[in-house]
């Protein structure tokens, strides 16, 4: 699905809204999109809450373009808030997203009273060609933590910003076992929040941040090119300018599963 926003330069400098790269790639309706809400829920209506939304999402957000799954955020200044999220999506299916049949007034009498606040409701769409993937079946349980690594692009150097991750995507692919990994790029203009990209790492358990086994630096040389590390460094420092992470945990309650 080519943007209209193509030729504004702007856009494609600062990666403020589709980036380049999946401009060029997506020419069609054939890509993988998430809707994506955080919210702070009521501290003292918990219980309430995850009733509410659980029976909302297994009515409403059981599966295909609409299936709903929600994550508890645990790090990160962002800790104690969760993330409704529906997908994988497009843009043509949102024309369809249920809002008839008592949806939008279960939500509103059964959900909302519930939550404190709504931070952001973004698009993320992920680059179907540097993404690894192709091991993840839809069935959030068996990968129920991921890492979020959110990029703040600087200004002018959004031109490096494929050239990164294409090392970073190669890197992963060529490292031993199953890694599935992720990268997606903020549908819509973000001001001052530098939500631009996130890069997504799914893990079955804490465990796997334990294991050193598989070094990211001794497969980026052996893959890359020795003598190319610091310079893939020195590319992240002038890409960006803020970065953060964040561990979020599949609450397969609320999700309605």
């Amino acid at each position: 699905m080519i943007k209209k926003s193509i030729s504004q330069l702007l856009v494609v400098l600062l990666i403020i809204g589709a980036s380049f790269t999946s401009i060029a790639q997506d020419d069609s309706n054939n890509y993988v999109m998430f809707e994506s809400m955080m919210m702070t829920p009521d501290y003292t209506k918990l219980k309430v809450l995850g009733d509410n939304m659980r029976a909302h999402n297994a009515k409403y957000h059981k599966d295909g373009p609409y299936k709903a799954a929600v994550y508890n955020i645990s790090t990160g200044p962002n800790s104690g808030s969760m993330v409704w999220m529906m997908g994988p999506t497009t843009y043509t299916h949102l024309d369809g997203r249920p809002s008839d049949g008592g949806h939008d007034e279960d939500w509103r009498d059964n959900v909302m009273p519930y939550i404190k606040k709504i931070h952001t409701s973004e698009y993320w769409r992920m680059d179907g060609k540097l993404s690894n993937t192709a091991m993840l079946d839809g069935d959030n349980s068996k990968y129920p933590l991921i890492m979020v690594r959110y990029g703040e692009i600087e200004d002018n150097q959004g031109y490096n910003l494929n050239a990164f991750y294409e090392m970073v995507s190669q890197t992963i692919k060529a490292m031993e076992g199953e890694n599935p990994w992720g990268l997606y790029y903020n549908e819509f203009r973000q001001g001052n929040l530098g939500r631009h990209v996130a890069s997504v790492s799914f893990l079955k358990n804490w465990a796997e941040m334990d294991d050193d086994s598989i070094n990211f630096r001794e497969t980026f040389e052996e893959t890359i090119g020795k003598g190319k590390w610091q310079g893939f460094i020195d590319m992240a420092d002038n890409l960006f300018s803020n970065t953060w992470d964040e561990m979020w945990s599949y609450n397969a309650y609320m999700s309605g599963q």
